[in-house]
């Protein structure tokens, strides 16, 4: 819609069954209809639903394109949807505006959708919709106002803290801690409010699933938060490992003997990558250390390099120069276990996956 690809997980048809069934046995015993016409009235809600939720969504994505930040799609899932752009904000102002777009439109819808409720004859199956859309609307938009992230309203007390620190990365962080203790409120209002019978059984299943999200969504803030802090230190210049070249067809224990013995370069993150060059010399292929572990050692005096190598064309490249935050990006939107970093056309060393993420997580135990 509008040029922005939009993606229907599969989450979602869970939430159609259960608001249609929901839904459809409620407004089948307020009006008095048959079952296929009360479920059909539960399918035509969970229509509504999702198109608030694509109009709350559509919000944050032309806001951002309107400040010139891409937009790669929108998702909707379980628990509502997201939109996901190409790079964040380049200001807290327009952070802020972005944020508070999504819930801008669903105030819009919500009170639109009271006033149509009023206009309506009381007691009505259009009433009836209408005045579940607008509760609906006004309930998403006022819980997504609640300042903590992963919440859009967490994203504007970012956008705060941002402004008034000059630290994105702090900004994350507080608005991450609020989001936890959001996601602890929650699960305790959701308690009370069960226990008072106010919510049903499935009602405090659902909202402790939403609250559990939100505690996860404010973790994961957190530690991007504290990642991103670490970028500066990113420099492939020195985290990059050099080249111990072989010859194709050298068996791979004496290719790692070989490449032990040379010790690699000091100020390197670790031992050289085993690269394998054809007859004229030439730099052709990489030893795949994941592959090459797999192979027993009583097995690699037998086994060439060749056979655990992986040519040059199938290794994503890095460009030296870049700096931390693109050299992540980089990795991210081509996952590997290592990558070839270059100088121009020249192969410089070889960057691991592993050793990029120990820097940026010096104290989360990395498996390699």
């Amino acid at each position: 819609m509008f040029g922005v690809p939009v993606h229907l997980n599969a989450s979602m048809l869970l939430l159609a069954v259960l608001v249609t069934v929901l839904y459809g046995s409620f407004v089948r015993e307020r009006l008095d209809l048959s079952p296929a016409a009360g479920y059909a009235v539960g399918f035509g809600f969970v229509v509504l639903l999702l198109l608030s939720v694509l109009l709350h969504e559509l919000g944050h994505a032309l806001t951002a394109r309107r400040y010139g930040i891409g937009v790669r799609g929108i998702t909707l899932e379980l628990l509502g949807g997201y939109t996901e752009m190409e790079r964040d904000a380049p200001s807290p102002r327009v952070d802020l505006y972005v944020s508070l777009a999504g819930p801008a439109v669903s105030f819009l819808l919500g009170f639109a959708a009271v006033g149509v409720t009023v206009a309506l004859p009381n007691g009505t199956l259009l009433d009836q919709l209408a005045f579940q859309v607008a509760v609906s609307n006004l309930l998403v938009a006022v819980f997504n106002s609640l300042p903590g992230l992963p919440l859009d309203g967490g994203r504007a007390l970012r956008a705060a803290v941002w402004a008034a620190s000059r630290d994105r990365h702090l900004g994350t962080e507080v608005a991450g801690w609020v989001g936890r203790s959001v996601a602890l409120a929650t699960a305790a209002v959701v308690v009370w409010l069960t226990a008072v019978g106010v919510l049903t059984t499935f009602g405090l299943l659902f909202m402790l699933l939403v609250a559990f999200t939100l505690w996860q969504g404010a973790g994961q803030s957190i530690r991007v938060a504290r990642i991103s802090r670490r970028f500066a230190l990113v420099d492939l210049g020195r985290l990059a490992r050099p080249v111990f070249a072989v010859p194709t067809g050298m068996p791979l224990a004496e290719a790692q003997r070989r490449a032990g013995e040379d010790g690699g370069v000091k100020d390197r993150a670790g031992p050289a990558a085993l690269g394998v060059t054809d007859s004229s010399g030439r730099l052709v292929a990489l030893v795949d250390p994941v592959a090459a572990e797999a192979v027993p050692v009583e097995r690699r005096p037998w086994v060439s390099v060749d056979t655990v190598a992986r040519g040059l064309d199938g290794v994503p490249r890095i460009s030296r120069d870049l700096d931390g935050e693109r050299v992540v990006h980089t990795v991210q939107a081509h996952p590997a276990v290592q990558y070839l970093v270059t100088a121009g056309e020249d192969v410089v060393g070889v960057l691991h996956v592993a050793d990029l993420a120990r820097l940026l997580e010096p104290k989360r135990k990395i498996v390699t």
